[in-house]
Parts: C-alpha cells; structure tokens; sequence
C-alpha cells in the first residue's frame, strides 16, 4: 500500500481514518490514487517550469526527449521534455541537482524561491484533494450520464494545466465530500433575508427567492456555516433553503428541483482566486446580459449565451448570488440532444476520434473568432464553454456561460455598426494583445488543447480546422503566432502583483 508522506496527505488519511473518521472505508482507496495524484500534480508543475517567465530560471535547454533547467541559483532542474497541451500525467520524478522529487510541494520546497513555502503548502493540498477526489469514484462502466449536472460532477481532476487543479484550503475533508461536486452530494442552500432597501438587485429577481419586503439571498451552505455562523453581517438570519446539485465550478449549483442557477460567493481560495461576486459584477449584470444574448442572435444559431436572469448584492462581495438561465435550455431532448460542458468530453469516446475533434475545433473556432471580430472576446474555457450534441455524438453548437470576465471592445462594436453597451470599467477594452490574450488562451492552449491531449493532436485539430475559418487579422495571429495563457504558477508566486500575467507557448501547427 502507498502510504502518505506530506502535511496535507497525512491530515487527509487522518480524518479518513477508523475508528472516529469520516469515512474509513475511502482509506485504502485514498491511498492507491496517491501515486497517481502525485503524478499529475507534478506535471502540471512541470509544464509550468518549462513555459512561464518565471524571473529565477536563468536558461533552459532542450534536449532529445530531455528538458534541464539552471536556475539563477546555479541549480540544475532536469525531467522529460514537456508538451504544454499534454492532459495524461507524464511526469513521475524530476530531479534537482541530481537528487529525485516525485511530489509536487516537495520540490518547490526544494527550490528555496520567493513565496515558495506558501505555494508548497497549496500543492501539497492540490495532491491530497486530487487523491480524496480520485478514491470516491465508482466504476462508472458504460452508464452516461442523463443531466448536464452530471457530467459535470463527472470531471474528476479540476483545471487541466493549473497545479492548483484539487486546492482547497480551508475545506475539511468532511466539507470536500459534503461540498465538493465530483463527490456526487445533493446540498442545501443557506437563504439570508435581507430588507430590500439594503440590497443592490439587477434584473428580475424572482418572486420566489422575495417575503415580505425582504431579497432571499442564496448562501451557500460552506459559506453559511464559515462566514455567517448562521446569522448574517446585518443580523439576518441564514436558514435552510432548496436542495442544489454543486456544479464544476463549486459554488455554482443546479436547484434539484430545476430553474435557474444559482452562483454564490464563496470566500475562500479555490485553485487561484477567492470567489467572491463584486459590486460591479451586480451592477453590470443585467446590461452584459441583455448585450450578450442581442450578441448570440448575429450568429445564425450556432452560439446561445445564458442569459442572466437576475443579481444581487447586500453591499458585500460575501453576500451576493446571481441568477443563470441552465445551459439545458438550449438543447432539443426530445431529439436526443445533450449539453456537456467541453471539460467533459474527454470522458466521452468522441474525442479518440481526429475526425469529430476536428470538426469541434472547426465549430468552436469558426463561432469564437466571429464574436471576436464582432467585439467581444470570451472567456472559452472548459467550463464556460459548453458543447450541444446530437443523438449520435455530432457537435451541434455552442452555449456559453457566465459574463463575469468577458471583454468588450467598443471600437470593433462601432466597425461593425453595432450599439455599444452602457459600461465602464475592466469589462471594456480595444487592447488587440488583452482581447486575444482572453480568448486564445481560454479556447486554444485551454479548452481545445485539453481535449486534443498533446501538442502533436492540438496540431492536427488546428491545421484541419484552418481552411474553413474566417481569414481575418484575429485567425492569422490565432494560426501563425505563439499561443498565450495564464502564468498560473507565476501568478500564484507574484502574490503583491494584482491581476493575469502570461506566458507564450509555441503556436502547435509551427510544426507542421
């Protein structure tokens, strides 16, 4: 039996453990997925140590099937070479002068860089979760899943790239299987009765979620519990509320009984960011969205944008919910058709095929870079981004969710005789290099890259997809020049610098 051997493992196999655990009998299992967990973890690390700026890695060298790192300290890092699209764990042992590390947090111990010790601890509980994450799994043999929610609960590993992928510090292990969505549970939302006069609300908040003068907040049951200790900041009482399955996304959930999802603040670090919802993201709500969907209406059915049906803040970023219309509404079931988000089709069988990937790439390509051209850049990532199949597996088109982070540039709005919306602030720009960055970086090296699974795949889904695209300036940087995505490891180690910062990675079809 592998047996844990970090801070964060440990505590996990402890409150696992017999006689007074949580649940003992997910023990052995936990500690079977370690090897595994460990793996992954350390590749996306890998990844990271091979393409971002990072400031204390002097040069790297590139060997036959060898990647070697000399750090500003003279130190030397070696491992395989690495492919910035690759999904399977590749990496098991990377060794720093000479010496052999095999987990993620060990290593960056090892390091000795700025900001490092914090970012162990994050890895070492990115580790830990990816193995508790791993061990409740079923044998799903040949079932599919009937829901969206389902399929969303199905995605296992967290963000393909980000070494962060399972970190959740301040959940127990206890509130990781009550909460967390790949461990399958059926919760219930907290509701705060908050007078509406103290209420900043967008769009139509329902009927249902009003009494008495008062907005019913949504709250969800970890930040119920953490934040409000059952009674609000203004004295409001957060009582029991509907039963909600939790989404990819944690604090996003799906009412058991249908509607409108529901987001929720949460306020604490999941992967890289508190999840809060900010002031403006509820003053802009229901202009983005009325922008938006008048938006999709330009692109002849291929791409439905959820529209956002209602926002509301008590005047604190840990008080605030928004109201989405569910993706579900745009596919036919009665046809046979299904919606997955794209982080989810690796699950499915049509991703071993180079023929659908292609025509994926083709279809989320073609509608992305046409909604580029018109103004607005997406957010595309994979759990954003969501697919329609048909019965027999064929990409039909595209929905997309959650406005929170798109940008919008009002000059190309303009060229196109398009109205701009009335907005302010980091939702508008006409920065070309800010307005790819957002979308190349969440559909190409994230979403299309993650279900190609490599470099030399990701090629292939690009150069067939190619010819059938839109020959504008957006496609010729898209194909010809590197690729951009987030620093996420640079990001997570420059705690004093606000905002994305970015890496370059070599464009896929350079090769071909």
């Amino acid at each position: 039996m592998y047996l844990p051997d970090t801070p964060a493992e440990e505590a996990v196999a402890a409150q696992l453990a017999a006689p007074a655990g949580i649940r003992p009998a997910l023990g052995p299992a936990y500690a079977a997925a370690l090897p595994g967990a460990r793996a992954a973890v350390l590749t996306r690390l890998w990844r990271a140590l091979a393409c971002e700026p990072l400031p204390w890695i002097a040069h790297r060298e590139r060997g036959s099937g060898a990647l070697a790192l000399r750090l500003a300290s003279g130190a030397r890092l070696e491992g395989p070479a690495a492919d910035p699209y690759a999904t399977a764990p590749y990496v098991t042992e990377l060794l720093l002068d000479g010496r052999p590390y095999r987990g993620a947090a060990r290593l960056v111990a090892g390091l000795g860089v700025p900001h490092g010790e914090e970012f162990a601890a994050e890895l070492d509980d990115s580790t830990a979760s990816l193995a508790l994450s791993r061990a409740g799994q079923p044998t799903w043999a040949d079932t599919e899943p009937r829901t969206t929610w389902e399929w969303e609960q199905r995605v296992v590993d967290g963000h393909p790239y980000h070494p962060n992928c399972r970190s959740r510090p301040g959940f127990t292990v206890g509130e990781q299987l009550a909460y967390a969505p790949e461990h399958r549970p059926r919760v219930t939302l907290g509701l705060a009765a908050v007078r509406a006069e103290e209420c900043l609300v967008a769009g139509d908040w329902p009927a249902a979620w009003r009494e008495a003068g008062r907005i019913l907040v949504p709250v969800h049951p970890w930040q119920a519990e953490h934040v409000f200790k059952q009674e609000g900041p203004s004295g409001q009482e957060v009582r029991p509320g509907p039963a909600a399955h939790p989404l990819m996304a944690l604090r996003t959930l799906a009412p058991a009984d249908g509607g409108p999802h529901v987001k929720t603040a949460l306020s604490t670090r999941l992967t890289s960011s508190v999840r809060d919802i900010s002031a403006y993201s509820v003053e802009t709500a229901a202009a983005v969205s009325a922008f938006a969907h008048s938006l999709s209406e330009r692109l002849d059915g291929r791409l439905h944008i959820t529209r956002t049906l209602g926002a509301v803040t008590a005047h604190t970023p840990d008080l605030a919910a928004v109201l989405r219309e569910p993706p579900e509404a745009y596919a036919d079931t009665s046809a046979g058709e299904r919606v997955l988000p794209v982080a989810a089709l690796a699950l499915t069988p049509y991703t071993r095929s180079a023929p659908w990937r292609a025509g994926f790439a083709r279809l989320a390509l073609s509608v992305c870079l046409r909604v580029l051209d018109l103004g607005v850049a997406l957010e595309a990532h994979g759990q954003n981004l969501l697919v329609v199949l048909a019965a027999d597996g064929t990409p039909l088109r595209l929905v997309y969710r959650d406005l929170a982070d798109i940008r919008i540039s009002p000059a190309r709005l303009a060229r196109h005789g398009l109205p701009v919306p009335p907005l302010t602030g980091r939702l508008i720009t006409d920065d070309v290099t800010a307005l790819r960055r957002k979308l190349f970086g969440s559909l190409v090296a994230g979403a299309l890259g993650s279900t190609a699974g490599s470099a030399a795949a990701l090629a292939a889904d690009l150069a067939a997809a190619a010819p059938g695209l839109a020959a504008t300036a957006d496609t010729e940087a898209l194909l010809g020049g590197p690729l951009p995505t987030k620093a996420l490891t640079l990001m997570r180690l420059s705690p004093g610098t606000p905002g994305d910062q970015w890496a370059e990675l070599d464009n896929p079809l350079a090769g071909v």
